[in-house]
């Protein structure tokens, strides 16, 4: 069964009533079919009322839903073959970030992204997705890979940020952000970024520097999550709503601030709740994504880039 957020308490309340009559129908002790219909009716449509009209800090939620879809389930879902590569040639192996070959359909390509694990074990294994400079320089590795084999490179973000600990910072974390940045500018492949949950400041933006950048609906993308602005400004974090709407953290308003290019739809009531559908949909628009990119060279590549980027903020 799903897990509900705070803010569909009432839908919760009638999914609750359903399994319930369920329960008292299996029994057989009276007919309750159309009593069950007209509650599965009403909480269709509280479902898709409620996700048609999110607040900036409800989709913050959503996006960090913990049935959400991951790194993992995207590839087993997107891709035909997928052989991970790991470790940074110089420390070890990030398990925050993965990446490695994988095919889509007849194409080849390099695919990178955040994990955050989905149960406590594995979610202190992938540090729940905050990548520390090796995670970074292995990014920088792949996307190496991939210039050097002229395959296009498709990254899959979902982090709150990177690591900020001692020990990352120790091992220069602020520079392998910068170098994975830098690497993502100058390819001279397609690249294809995809916000697929939280993109989380610097730790985001190391893999989604990409001239092609995607948002599922209900993704949210900031510099600082709405809980640290909140702190910085109010030195609460109570306030983190009214942070997140004065963000325009949404893919709906980083779509009109041109920061990202195209919004991925996601099922009703979030890609939790409809996994394959979400994998299918994002599948098709990196596909197309893709086939329109390989038309243009390196140089054409490079110059998009530098266009959208320099583009954003500017009236």
């Amino acid at each position: 069964m799903t897990s509900f957020l705070d803010f569909e308490k009432p839908i919760a309340a009638l999914e609750s009533r359903i399994i319930e009559l369920r329960e008292t129908a299996d029994e057989g002790s009276l007919d309750i079919e159309s009593e069950i219909t007209k509650l599965q009716t009403k909480s269709a449509k509280m479902l898709r009322d409620t996700y048609s009209n999110l607040t900036p800090w409800q989709k913050t939620q959503v996006a960090r839903h913990p049935e959400r879809p991951h790194f993992k389930d995207f590839v087993a879902g997107l891709f035909d073959e997928f052989i991970p590569l790991g470790g940074d040639r110089n420390f070890g192996d990030d398990q925050a970030i993965l990446g490695g070959f994988a095919k889509m359909g007849g194409q080849r390509l390099i695919v990178i992204g955040h994990e955050k694990g989905d149960d406590t074990e594995s979610r202190l294994r992938h540090n729940f997705g905050m990548g520390k400079p090796e995670g970074y320089r292995k990014a920088i590795r792949l996307m190496d890979i991939a210039d050097r084999f002229s395959l296009p490179v498709v990254t899959l973000v979902d982090t709150s940020g990177a690591f900020p600990g001692v020990s990352a910072e120790e091992r220069g974390q602020a520079e392998a952000i910068a170098r994975s940045t830098e690497k993502c500018l100058s390819l001279g492949v397609p690249m294809v970024a995809v916000i697929v949950g939280e993109g989380g400041s610097g730790g985001a933006v190391a893999l989604a520097a990409a001239e092609r950048v995607l948002m599922l609906e209900h993704a949210v993308y900031s510099v600082i999550s709405p809980e640290g602005c909140a702190s910085i400004l109010w030195r609460t974090g109570d306030k983190a709503d009214i942070a997140a709407d004065a963000m325009k953290i949404t893919a709906q308003n980083l779509k009109k601030l041109g920061v990202i290019d195209r919004i991925v739809k996601e099922p009703i009531g979030g890609a939790h709740r409809d996994t394959g559908l979400c994998i299918a949909n994002l599948g098709k628009a990196i596909a197309e994504e893709i086939e329109d990119l390989t038309a243009l060279d390196r140089r054409e590549l490079r110059a998009m880039r530098r266009e959208k980027f320099l583009k954003i903020g500017t009236l």
